[in-house]
């Protein structure tokens, strides 16, 4: 009886572990067929808009801020600051920044969206918000709560896992 106990255990045992391998593939797949969709969009986000794809996610950094610098979109767009001139040349020549020394060191040059470069962050950020939104049309009401319910869920749980990795 204990013996078949045992046996029964290990089979659970097996049998969770292959449920858990599945369920890892699964996520991985799920996850990379996401950043995939995500780059295909990127791709007809960059044509639509006519601006490199390093210009544009560069363009969507400013949000609400006034002012950026070399150092904090480098940081952000996590490449050199030799990179960002060269982004920076870019948007300068399309109209869409400016530059300016900052009156308390003027080793510091800040950077700004022009008023064509805030209308342009406008409309790619009207485009996501629409593509977004069409998304969750494609579910119902409460379908909605639940995706983001489980992917705030989610991405708390890569947070947890990415802090450990460090």
């Amino acid at each position: 009886m204990i013996n078949d106990m045992n046996k029964l255990a290990e089979e659970n045992l097996s049998e969770g572990a292959a449920l858990l391998d599945y369920q890892t593939q699964r996520l991985q797949g799920l996850i990379s067929e996401m950043v995939h969709c995500c780059q295909d969009r990127m791709v007809f986000q960059s044509q639509k808009f006519d601006l490199p794809q390093a210009e544009l996610r560069c363009l969507m950094l400013f949000g609400d801020e006034r002012y950026l610098t070399v150092k904090s979109i480098a940081q952000r767009l996590e490449v050199a600051k030799s990179r960002v001139t060269k982004i920076l040349e870019g948007m300068e020549a399309r109209g869409l920044v400016s530059r300016t020394d900052d009156p308390q060191d003027g080793r510091i040059r800040l950077i700004s969206l022009t008023p064509e470069g805030r209308r342009r962050a406008q409309q790619i950020g009207g485009f996501l918000r629409d593509v977004h939104q069409r998304i969750l049309l494609q579910f119902e009401e409460d379908q909605r709560l639940e995706i983001i319910g489980a992917l705030e869920s989610l991405r708390t749980a890569m947070e947890v896992v990415k802090q450990g990795l460090k």
